[in-house]
């Protein structure tokens, strides 16, 4: 970024919905074209120019062959040394794989043996019920308070039932927590690693959404609390950057988890793209001030959504997220609940109840509160990730298409009954 520029610039507002219209990728080409697409975690910004630049000089030298070496994990070091203030990253005990979730899946290989149970806290990213299960590994649920946070009573005795039930439990964690953008707190953090110790679980914290807290929150690297030196964590530039195209995450692993990690296959580092691993490295080493920007602009849509809901939307109730650019929003007061889907939860495509009703009614694509698992019916996570007009028109739409429900519900009891004819 130039030494001269006198404003922030505003990454959520270069892109007009014509242009957004000509991508290419799962958000824009999952619906036709008079859908507003407000759902799976793509934002609506063009590269930091940080990163493009990386791109374009790997292109240009055609260095398009096979990731090496520790320059990502060296850029994740040094940002969470100079954005949290965490300098016990070692370089030494980092793996590089080809995204977070597939680090997970290899993590649990490594810990635990098939049918082991693995802990997660509902409402809470839909894939991880997936990859879990498609592991052959147990989901064992310790849902979050009605208030978005972790109930550390609820996973006291899912770890005790979980440890009762095999040798090698282990807690899964969203750090930030996806859906509800809960920055979880150092004490919250530290009453999971005591109770993990306490009933020997092993913890897996996937912290991708980590650079994304907004104004008023703090992160906390979990592996930075106390008792957490045999625990995992996972970071990438996915959700920060907009890099979910280009594949790579890093696996830090705790003093103690070292050795675990060491185990990992060598062909696992084979899997993340060479251009991934360039462009991520960019993102973590040289695009602060970008990400800094777009944190301005995220803050404002967060108000702007909370408005909107307000005026157009009064009856439904939202978590105000102090971290990631998602909104998850109980629409349980407007009675819009319909079966979901029979074989439970979904990644991202399933939709039931909310989701359902302002697909097809107000050409609105949110996510389906109920692939997140338990605490998740009737409700919708909402990506606010986008240019503060299309925000605007999408909420409208939402709220149109409810006056336009009420007028239909009531319009029949409003009129006479017909006169039956002679």
């Amino acid at each position: 970024m130039s030494e001269t520029t006198t404003a922030p610039a505003s990454p959520l507002t270069q892109l007009s919905l014509d242009d957004l219209r000509q991508r290419t990728s799962m958000k824009w080409r999952t619906h036709p074209e008079d859908v507003l697409p407000l759902w799976v975690a793509e934002m609506d910004v063009l590269l930091a120019p940080q990163i493009a630049t990386a791109l374009e000089e790997a292109i240009g030298r055609g260095d398009t062959g096979y990731a090496t070496g520790t320059r990502y994990a060296e850029a994740v070091s040094d940002f969470a040394a100079r954005r949290w203030s965490w300098r016990g990253l070692d370089v030494a005990h980092t793996a590089v794989v080809p995204d977070v979730m597939a680090g997970v899946v290899e993590i649990l290989r490594l810990i635990t043996q098939p049918r082991d149970v693995v802990v997660v806290c509902p409402p809470v990213y839909a894939p991880f019920f997936a990859f879990v299960t498609h592991a052959d590994r147990r989901i064992a649920e310790a849902p979050l308070t009605p208030d978005g946070r972790l109930d550390i009573d609820n996973l006291d005795v899912a770890f005790r039932r979980a440890r009762v039930a095999c040798s090698n439990p282990v807690f899964l964690m969203s750090n930030p927590h996806n859906p509800t953008g809960v920055a979880h707190t150092r004490t919250e953090l530290e009453c999971v690693a005591a109770l993990a110790q306490l009933h020997g679980v092993r913890v897996i914290s996937d912290e991708i959404h980590a650079p994304l807290v907004l104004d008023g929150a703090t992160f906390t690297p979990y592996l930075s609390v106390d008792g957490s030196d045999d625990a995992f964590a996972l970071f990438s530039a996915t959700k920060a950057w907009n890099l979910a195209g280009l594949k790579a995450a890093v696996v830090v692993a705790g003093p103690t988890a070292a050795t675990d990690l060491a185990r990992m296959p060598e062909e696992i580092s084979h899997g993340p793209s060479h251009l991934g691993v360039i462009a991520h490295t960019a993102a973590f080493r040289d695009a602060s001030e970008w990400l800094d920007d777009l944190l301005v602009d995220l803050t404002a849509n967060r108000d702007l959504l909370a408005k909107l809901l307000h005026e157009h939307l009064p009856t439904v109730d939202h978590l105000r997220p102090e971290s990631t650019y998602l909104a998850w929003i109980d629409c349980s007061p407007l009675r819009l609940t319909t079966e979901p889907a029979p074989h439970g939860p979904a990644i991202v495509s399933d939709l039931s109840g909310p989701a359902r009703y302002f697909l097809d009614h107000a050409r609105v694509a949110l996510s389906s509160g109920h692939v997140f698992g338990t605490g998740g019916q009737d409700h919708v996570r909402l990506n606010f990730a986008t240019n503060p007009q299309i925000l605007t028109q999408a909420i409208t739409r939402l709220g149109q298409s409810l006056s336009t429900r009420s007028t239909a519900m009531t319009r029949p009891a409003d009129r006479p009954p017909p006169e039956t004819p002679p």
